[in-house]
């Protein structure tokens, strides 16, 4: 590319960024009021939050895999749920000084979150087909969107023993108590639909705009696929995430937090990766692509089993999510410098990372346990 047309290319993935950031809030507040007109649960009108933030990364990943970059596009999904990771916790909980939650609440958001991240692993390293990789994903999370839809009187009545009713009864209403303070749209009407509908397309145009732009630039100065869509549009699409993170952490919204950020990763592995995978593939495994799935794994179980041990997020374990991430940057880096690295050594060093991290919590003094709210 002519330098002439890198200099339009940059100006035109900024106005991109700019473009679709703001039409994505606007999509989130619009559907979290339809959302409320159509009855949603506070967990549901969470989730459809989500979904709506994680509008720009979803679409750039299509887009890209559309275009046969598969590079750019696992890149843009799973490294953006790598960064959701370090600033929605652990930035988070730096700037907040702590997080915390109960228990219930990291087990019932977290086991759907492991297991849809061992899934995106198996996919990306072409262990298991993109179709059979969304089925396995599809066992797990509709019955947990399905439980989080369930109202009180429907979920007493589900045939499981009492004290499994019990315990679902209670996570449920620990997370949605904090959701309906950190979520309180009025109902919405018709021209909510409108108005979501026109910041749909805003989002899908300028996500297209900014995909198209980032690669061409990239490719002109030489920048590998997989940083331009695991360090770059990973990152850029999730800062409104990340602003709404430590806003909340900073009013003790601890399960809203973690609820937000596990299942924006969710939806961003199941809309942006393996659902268009399943239809245009997503072509040969590679050792970089498993590097970034195996760190998204990695530090799902690190920030997790930080979460479980403390009974929330502290300062110190935020730093180590951080820097967590800062590893897995580096890791990246000198794999593109080092031309590629095997699928099997990619997978080292995230592993590594979960077991030394979990098995120090251990001895890790836990944080006290957050009052209960009334």
């Amino acid at each position: 590319m002519p330098e002439d047309v890198c200099v339009p290319g940059i100006l035109l993935f900024c106005a991109g960024v700019v473009a679709s950031l703001a039409a994505s809030w606007l999509l989130v507040s619009r559907l979290e009021r339809l959302g409320e007109r159509a009855g949603f649960s506070e967990a549901w009108l969470g989730l459809v939050a989500a979904l709506a933030a994680d509008a720009p990364e979803i679409t750039s990943s299509v887009v890209a895999l559309a275009r046969g970059q598969a590079s750019v596009g696992a890149g843009v999904v799973i490294g953006s749920n790598v960064f959701n990771l370090a600033a929605l916790l652990g930035l988070a909980a730096v700037v907040a000084g702590s997080i915390g939650f109960h228990r219930r609440v990291v087990v019932l958001s977290g086991v759907p979150a492991v297991w849809v991240a061992a899934v995106c692993l198996l996919t990306v390293a072409a262990v298991v087909a993109p179709v059979a990789g969304l089925a396995l994903a599809a066992v797990v999370l509709v019955p947990y969107v399905a439980v989080l839809g369930m109202s009180r009187g429907r979920m007493e009545g589900l045939r499981l023993p009492a004290r499994w009713v019990r315990w679902l009864l209670a996570a449920v209403h620990e997370e949605e108590t904090e959701l309906a303070e950190a979520i309180k749209p009025g109902p919405g009407t018709w021209r909510d639909a409108v108005a979501a509908l026109a910041a749909l397309i805003v989002v899908v145009g300028a996500s297209t705009v900014m995909e198209v732009a980032a690669t061409a630039v990239g490719r002109r100065y030489a920048v590998a696929d997989i940083v331009t869509g695991g360090l770059v549009l990973a990152v850029v699409t999730s800062l409104p995430n990340a602003v709404s993170a430590v806003y909340l952490a900073r009013r003790g919204r601890g399960a809203a937090v973690l609820s937000i950020a596990l299942n924006s990763n969710a939806i961003n592995v199941v809309g942006g990766l393996l659902i268009p995978a399943s239809l245009a593939g997503l072509g040969p495994g590679s050792g970089q692509g498993t590097l970034v799935a195996a760190w998204y794994a990695g530090l799902t179980v690190l920030a997790l089993a930080l979460a479980y041990r403390g009974r929330g997020v502290g300062r110190a374990a935020g730093m180590a999510i951080i820097t967590g991430y800062l590893a897995f940057v580096t890791a990246l880096i000198i794999t593109v410098e080092q031309g590629g690295v095997r699928p099997a050594a990619a997978v080292l060093p995230a592993v590594a990372v979960a077991v030394a991290g979990s098995g120090a919590l251990i001895l890790a003094r836990p944080l006290p346990r957050p009052a209960t709210r009334t």
